[in-house]
């Protein structure tokens, strides 16, 4: 099978890129100008079973052109596109123009399912972006050497139910929550911004004062309808190297539904420095 990538920002991409390979698939890359690391263009050069095409984050014709040219009938995103440059940066074509002025609402999921069904129409499948990643997916328990303390455990508990609600109006996936107060939740500027803008905060409210204790823990989940096909939450050592500046002690991730990349170092790094990692059920 010809696979095709539409491939955003970070490591996502590669390790999608190398799992698709590795089960013999041809891939075509659709790189992103403003998010793709240019990495992938030495990936292409050492492997001629992969092929870049470099598209701007608008040309949506351009794409569906460019993988029935290649004859791909199946894609995959992979990768962040951060959701304020989708909403601000973008110079849409023709086609994206139309499909936006028909968005009842300007969110991520409505604006990224509505272009799996035009990718769709011209006989092109968006697959999920965990196809060719499931052992990558949380397991359910702790994970790290440490496990949640009390008070810890009582933030996990508050932090689902309010990132839940969060999640259900597609406004975030991340909430940071300090002895069962809500600290910081996530919108347009992602998880690593909202844990630094949470840990800012409080070095204004942590003094003699103050009666919350510098612990942060951060709860991330899906959403309750979440298309696996895009935006799916992931963790990786950036996350926790966040969480130690910010002064965060405990991360709660929702078990098989959140991509762990670099599962080793970052198990090892949130080891060393006494963090928590625990992926919790769905909450129903």
């Amino acid at each position: 099978m010809k696979l095709g990538l539409i491939a955003g920002n970070g490591r996502f991409p590669f390790l999608l890129l190398d799992a698709a390979r590795a089960e013999g698939h041809s891939v075509v890359v659709a790189a992103i100008k403003e998010e793709t690391d240019a990495e992938i263009d030495q990936r292409a050069a050492a492997d001629p079973d992969i092929t870049v095409h470099w598209l701007s984050l608008g040309e949506l014709s351009r794409l569906i052109e460019t993988f029935q040219k290649e004859g791909v009938q199946k894609a995959v995103m992979a990768g962040q596109v951060k959701h304020k440059q989708i909403f601000s940066s973008i110079r849409p074509d023709w086609r994206l123009a139309k499909l936006l002025m028909n968005l009842r609402t300007r969110n991520t999921d409505m604006l990224l399912g509505a272009v799996a069904k035009v990718l769709g129409d011209e006989g092109i499948e968006l697959i999920s972006s965990t196809s060719f990643l499931e052992p990558l997916l949380a397991q359910e328990g702790v994970l790290t050497s440490r496990c949640p303390d009390e008070d810890e455990l009582k933030n996990i508990e508050y932090g689902l139910s309010v990132a839940g609600a969060v999640a259900g109006f597609d406004i975030g996936q991340t909430v940071v929550v300090a002895a069962q107060a809500c600290v910081a939740v996530e919108a347009m500027e992602g998880t690593d911004a909202t844990i630094e803008r949470a840990g800012r905060l409080m070095d204004s409210l942590v003094g003699d004062a103050s009666t919350l204790e510098r612990r942060l823990t951060v709860v991330k989940v899906a959403k309750p309808n979440q298309d696996m096909r895009f935006d799916v939450p992931v963790i990786g050592v950036a996350t926790i190297e966040t969480m130690i500046r910010a002064g965060a002690s405990c991360l709660s991730v929702e078990a098989g539904r959140t991509l762990l990349f670099d599962r080793e170092t970052v198990l090892e790094r949130a080891n060393q420095a006494g963090i928590t990692l625990v992926a919790t059920p769905r909450v129903t």
